[in-house]
């Protein structure tokens, strides 16, 4: 395997890997930070078009939002600039089993011209082996380097994203092929409930801590406590006015340890019409990010 040489760190990475202020006008300073939605379409009852979904967002108070895979981003982009949104994310499934010739999705060189300029972060799932087989390590650090240099002209950062159950599941993995990989354009997110079903309560903030200085994005949801959702008992994705876990001690954490990044909405699996989710959520939101 040929990897392209590594990049050095720069001491400003995290400023590096922050999207650009929102281009929604007026002044930029808000009561509370910006917040994007994703798969908030994916089990939406009414199942709004693009045009649709971008004008409920601007009508409730989101930012923008995230994408899923690489279909119809062009419309996407469309619809949320007619809107005064952003696209902040773009998800996209990478094969480190090493058995596919091509490890992504081949349109996401025709979707990078589309991107430049936006601050748009390419979120990465690596999937195709057990959890952390070690296996897959070097099949992920060449395909992480490739798209991260593939990105770097257009100005996308990519953010690798731990879910359960994939080769990369947790904030520890990510944060490993970040270092290894070391490109100014390449981060983690955190995602608290991918972490409530692999983490342990005890080392949240330690946890945090390590990760800031590539910490690009974190994404949340209402949830129910941690033990709760190991065991299988509790729900790990409601809306953020459900749940009994104390979202308003994350977000004191995460801004007591300074992270000033995006903030992403997790939808995935909520049904009924996705306006009375996303109106209950954003409403919590309110009040649990308003200055104190």
């Amino acid at each position: 395997m040929t990897v392209a040489r590594p990049c050095p760190l720069p001491l400003l990475l995290a400023a590096l890997c922050l999207p650009p202020p929102a281009r929604t006008g007026g002044p930029q300073a808000q009561e509370t930070p910006p917040l994007f939605a994703f798969c908030m379409d994916t089990h939406d009852a009414r199942k709004r078009t693009l045009p649709e979904q971008a004008e409920m967002l601007k009508e409730l108070g989101y930012a923008g939002a995230g994408h899923l895979w690489l279909d119809r981003v062009e419309e996407r982009l469309k619809t949320l600039d007619a809107a005064g949104l952003r696209l902040f994310q773009i998800y996209i499934r990478v094969d480190v089993s090493g058995r596919a010739k091509q490890g992504y999705d081949p349109r996401l060189k025709d979707v990078l011209p589309l991107l430049k300029g936006r601050g748009v972060q390419l979120a990465l799932l690596l999937q195709g082996r057990k959890p952390a087989d070690p296996q897959g390590e070097e099949r992920a650090l060449e395909l992480v380097c490739e798209i991260a240099d593939l990105a770097r002209e257009p100005g996308a950062t990519v953010a690798l994203y731990p879910h359960a159950g994939d080769w990369m599941e947790r904030v520890q993995d990510a944060l490993r092929v970040a270092e290894k990989a070391d490109r100014p354009n390449v981060g983690v997110m955190f995602n608290l409930c991918h972490w409530m079903k692999t983490g342990e309560e005890q080392e949240l903030k330690p946890l945090l801590e390590k990760a800031l200085p590539r910490l690009v994005a974190v994404s949340l949801s209402g949830s129910d406590a941690v033990a709760e959702v190991k065991s299988g008992k509790g729900k790990w994705i409601q809306p953020l006015d459900s749940g009994t876990y104390d979202l308003a001690g994350f977000l004191k954490m995460l801004k007591d340890l300074g992270y000033r990044g995006p903030v992403g909405l997790q939808c995935y699996g909520i049904g009924g019409d996705a306006r009375d989710h996303l109106a209950r959520s954003m409403a919590a939101w309110r009040k649990l990010a308003a200055p104190r």
